[in-house]
């Protein structure tokens, strides 16, 4: 039995995390803590009988672990992985893993250091279409891809649960690092690159298309340039609909996403596989966090571990992006 504790207990955690947990019966919860007081009641409710910090300090101090469960706004992620790594537990954060290189760096020393596992939440690979999508082209069922586009449409960014005056953290540039190249593009890129491979040129445009009133992009476009053909990640949440689109080109044929189906054009086949949720309905996604748990307990178990390094990519291209657009959307090179 693995004792574990949230650091952070906002939305993502009571109803994308905390169902999981529950679920199994290998792991037990046994604390929380958080920013904002107010989330002590809802975290009680999940787990009863489990115990309530009023700080981080306090949870590192006053039980014992194996892991935490970082749900806080991204911005404090670094400070929080160190500390947990220092108090030598094992890490499972939401992403992004952390909103600087450097921090990941940082973190990847202190993980080695330790010896602990530091794992982020990249579901999205677990969700029913890109587990489709993902065993299609693993399988060759267009040859090899050329490009990947992906588009993400909301009209607006996830609601969040944070501390007394922060009305949403993703749009507060010190708490969520980004705009929505972050919130959304963290897991566009760890799916694009696994069906398409790693890029050696990035440009991006960040841009405010709507919501002016938040100081940082509303709207990303990011182009990614690989050995096979280009790629492009489109995100935005000026939108006036919930939308999203992928389609991916390769050598034999085509692989689209039409809601909740996988569509597969090839030169000997065509075929429909129904794989519901869409990637748009909902924000939790708890069904998906099946699999992230699986994958970090096997890690801390002794298996394979290769998601630190992943999420160490991704932070480099979100930082090469920035780069980027910051120069007019500049074509930089880029080493995986």
């Amino acid at each position: 039995m693995l004792r574990g504790a949230f650091v952070g207990f906002g939305n993502v955690a009571e109803k994308g995390h905390a169902p999981g947990w529950r679920a199994r019966s290998d792991v037990e919860i046994v604390a929380a803590t958080d920013a904002a007081p107010s989330r002590r009641e809802a975290f009680l409710a999940a787990f009863p009988g489990a115990r309530w910090h009023d700080t981080p300090a306090s949870l590192l101090s006053g039980e014992r672990l194996d892991f935490v469960d970082i749900c806080a706004p991204p911005g404090a992620h670094a400070q929080l992985i160190l500390q947990a790594l220092e108090a030598r537990l094992h890490v499972l954060s939401e992403k992004p893993l952390v909103t600087r290189v450097a921090d990941a760096e940082a973190v990847a020393a202190a993980a080695a250091c330790s010896g602990r596992i530091v794992h982020t939440v990249h579901n999205w690979l677990n969700a029913p279409v890109c587990l489709q999508i993902s065993a299609l082209t693993a399988a060759g069922a267009i040859g090899a891809v050329h490009s990947v586009h992906w588009r993400t449409l909301r009209s607006q960014p996830a609601v969040t649960a944070g501390p007394a005056g922060v009305a949403n953290w993703r749009v507060d540039p010190r708490l969520a690092g980004g705009g929505i190249l972050f919130d959304h593009g963290w897991h566009a890129v760890y799916c694009v690159t696994q069906w398409a491979g790693a890029p050696h040129a990035v440009s991006a445009r960040l841009e405010t298309r709507r919501h002016h009133e938040w100081p940082l992009e509303d709207t990303a476009t990011v182009d990614l340039e690989t050995d096979r053909g280009a790629s492009q990640i489109f995100l935005t949440w000026a939108a006036d609909e919930r939308l999203n689109e992928i389609e991916i080109e390769g050598e034999r044929g085509r692989i689209s996403l039409e809601g909740d189906t996988v569509i597969l054009a090839s030169r000997s086949q065509d075929r429909r596989f129904s794989c519901p949720p869409a990637l748009s309905e909902g924000s939790h996604h708890p069904d998906w966090f099946d699999g992230v748990v699986e994958d970090f307990l096997g890690a801390v178990a002794g298996g394979r571990h290769d998601n630190l390094k992943q999420a160490a990519f991704c932070a480099r291209l979100m930082d090469a992006a920035q780069r980027s657009s910051a120069a007019g959307g500049a074509r930089l090179s880029f080493i995986a």
